[in-house]
């Protein structure tokens, strides 16, 4: 399985410009023959959106995205953007095409809403975490602030997940030494993710700056033992093309059967017993 991961630089509020900056990387890829494209956390339209957030929204059967899904053909795709819902809720999600069609939409569960982030004063709240099958296996979507939650990943590997696909807008921060603090961060909880899952993670930062706020890339393939394969640039456009070995998946949760040996009858028990005692309800 070939996998490329699309650092770009969306231009805020540009929907119409960063279409073309999509349809640039999956010819791009496309001639290296990938067959999973990754791009960042709203691709589409860029971060900081404030009030623009209403404009920028559009249904998974926009002509915007139906042309990407056109023009990627056989390669599979992941893309994020501002969903508008039948029900007229804004979501900050992520679509996974496959096959000429919309296979599966993940919708961002954790809003963050401190310092710079203000995403829950625009964006409705995603309700599910579930895997799904595709051509190489099953997989998970998670968007940045998701997988600081360890219980997102927990639910996905449970859930079947070998690969999980992690897009994001990672502000850079703690500039000095030889690498960003928050950079190193990121390195600690994927690595970590990925060994106590045994799973592959494809994780896909952008660049650029909005407002004041630059993203620092270092977009990364991390293998299921917790070793980083391959990692992009920092602060440039780049696309990072890696050949996965599906088979490390089989020899990580053999060498360490975490996921062989959880106790989900326990998991499920305690953690009722812990909300009924936030409720009020007792022990």
């Amino acid at each position: 399985m070939k996998v490329g991961l699309a650092q770009i630089r969306p231009r805020l509020g540009r929907v119409d410009s960063n279409v073309e900056l999509h349809e640039e990387m999956i010819r791009r890829a496309q001639e290296e023959q990938v067959d999973l494209l990754v791009f960042p956390e709203l691709s589409l339209t860029g971060y900081n959106l404030l009030d623009l957030t209403y404009e920028m929204a559009r249904d998974p059967f926009s002509p915007e995205i139906q042309g990407l899904i056109q023009l990627a053909g056989d390669m599979d795709l992941v893309f994020g953007f501002v969903e508008h819902s039948p029900e007229h809720i804004l979501y900050n999600s992520a679509a996974y095409i496959s096959a000429g069609n919309l296979h599966y939409l993940h919708r961002k569960i954790y809003l963050p809403t401190y310092g710079m982030f203000d995403e829950g004063r625009y964006f409705g709240k995603g309700e599910v975490i579930r895997s799904f099958p595709t051509r190489f296996g099953q997989a998970g979507l998670l968007i940045c602030e998701d997988v600081w939650h360890s219980s997102s990943s927990y639910i996905l590997t449970q859930d079947g997940a070998q690969i999980l696909v992690v897009i994001s807008n990672a502000p850079a921060s703690g500039v000095g030494g030889p690498k960003l603090g928050a950079q190193d961060t990121w390195d600690t909880l994927l690595k970590n993710q990925a060994m106590l899952n045994g799973s592959y993670v494809l994780y896909c930062n952008r660049v650029g700056t909005e407002d004041g706020i630059t993203f620092f890339g270092g977009s990364q393939v991390i293998d299921p033992f917790g070793e980083i394969e391959a990692r992009a640039d920092l602060f440039h456009e780049d696309l990072l093309v890696v050949d996965l070995d599906l088979d490390k998946v089989r020899k990580a949760r053999f060498q360490t059967p975490v996921l062989r040996d959880e106790n989900l009858d326990l998991t499920i028990r305690e953690l009722s017993r812990i909300r009924r005692k936030r409720a009020g309800e007792g022990s």
